[in-house]
């Protein structure tokens, strides 16, 4: 995983009224852009359709709807043209790949989706600024259009970050998130390998038994206050047509804390966790597990709060930080393969069965820790040994079997 790579460093806002209006203000004009610019892709959408054309709506045609805006209506020329062209540039790229989902026949259930609208009240704003449109002054962030903010230094920048983004999150707080080059931070080499089984039972089970991640059940423990909360909501909302309490505000603002503390302690158990296991291993062989049908089953609720996904993001980028080598293995019939032998079963175990028996070579073990070793034996790794590490190795690369689908 050598050269650089790209990386975000995030850091809490103190914005004053003057500042905070102006932001939103700068965020009506930019979200007032975006809704244009979907109004125009759906407009040259149904225009294609009637007529059979093959109109474009590309980023060309979107920079000069732009300017004849910009052009054409003052209101709109009051706040900077940085963020207004970011802002073309990120419906450019949704655009596009909502249109090579479509081309590549992906099934519905994976495309992108076409961009929508950005509505008043439900979209909090977020605001990208490029090194012409910010600069960094006695500590405090200098916006495009004379916006000062001050920026909470939790640490350093170790340099000049190329670009910002300022958002609001669903508290009402602000924070700048500044985008830099950073090049990988190596770690003493171990010559040690891991296979990782993502699970329900257990969020991550490994091949080391020292490294195994239990469910932390954060959002069990935080849901009977969720519950008194949301009981609040229901007995406090406003009927229809009338304007929100106060009481009615601050049961929202409750629940919604709630679930910001709960995602915290996800983050912050998936990140402890990943650093240990890149620290203590050269090479990770990790399950290309996609948790998303999940939501569908009984298991639904404990898959959430076993924040699979999240989790593991947060192995893959701790993995590239620090120059490991990791294999995205295909994660299809994993529990159905002996790990001594390879032989396959003829049917799938049921969940309930929870001990892998081999009818080929007779070995017995743990179902999770069979398909843990499973990850090494398909990233072509020693599950005895520690063949192929090395800490400078190359990207993340993805182990998939010919011919099965994606789950």
């Amino acid at each position: 995983m050598g050269g650089c790579r790209v990386a975000r460093w995030t850091y809490r806002l103190r914005v004053s009224s003057t500042a905070c209006a102006a932001l939103e203000a700068e965020w009506a004009r930019c979200r007032w852009v975006w809704n244009e610019a979907v109004a125009k892709s759906k407009a040259v959408y149904a225009y294609n359709r009637a007529t059979g054309d093959k109109v474009t709506c590309g980023p060309a045609q979107l920079d000069k709807m732009l300017s004849q805006a910009r052009a054409a209506n003052a209101w709109l020329r009051e706040g900077s043209s940085v963020p207004q062209q970011q802002l073309i540039r990120d419906f450019g790229k949704s655009r596009a790949k909502a249109l090579k989902d479509v081309k590549t026949r992906l099934p519905q259930r994976q495309r992108a989706g076409m961009p929508r609208y950005k509505r008043k009240h439900q979209t909090d704003p977020s605001l990208n600024y490029t090194r012409r449109g910010f600069r960094l002054k006695d500590g405090r962030l200098h916006l495009a259009g004379g916006i000062v903010l001050t920026v909470v230094w939790s640490r350093e920048l170790p340099e000049s970050p190329s670009s910002v983004r300022v958002y609001r999150d669903s508290l009402g707080h602000w924070y700048c998130s500044f985008v830099m080059a950073a090049s990988p931070e190596a770690l003493p080499a171990t010559g040690a390998v891991i296979g990782i089984d993502w699970g329900v039972k257990e969020t991550a089970t490994t091949t080391s038994d020292a490294h195994d991640l239990p469910h932390a059940q954060h959002g069990k423990k935080a849901a009977a206050d969720l519950a008194h909360y949301q009981r609040m909501m229901a007995r406090r909302c406003a009927p229809r047509g009338k304007a929100q309490t106060r009481g009615d505000r601050e049961a929202k603002r409750q629940a919604a804390k709630l679930h910001k503390k709960v995602a915290r302690q996800r983050h912050d158990t998936a990140r402890k966790w990943a650093k240990r296991v890149v620290r203590d291993h050269d090479v990770l062989a990790v399950e290309d597990f996609r948790p998303k049908f999940l939501a569908k089953s009984t298991m639904a609720r404990k898959a959430a709060d076993a924040a699979i996904g999240a989790t593991k993001r947060a192995l893959i980028e701790m993995g590239r930080k620090h120059g490991r080598t990791v294999h995205l293995v295909h994660p299809a019939h994993t529990t159905m393969e002996c790990a001594q032998c390879g032989a396959r079963t003829k049917h799938a175990l049921p969940l309930s069965e929870r001990t892998y028996a081999c009818t080929a070579c007779g070995a017995v073990s743990p179902r999770d820790k069979n398909s843990a070793r499973v990850m090494l034996v398909r990233a072509g790794l020693n599950p005895a040994g520690a063949d192929r590490v090395r800490a400078d190795g190359p990207p993340v690369r993805s182990q998939r079997e010919p011919g099965i689908p994606f789950l």
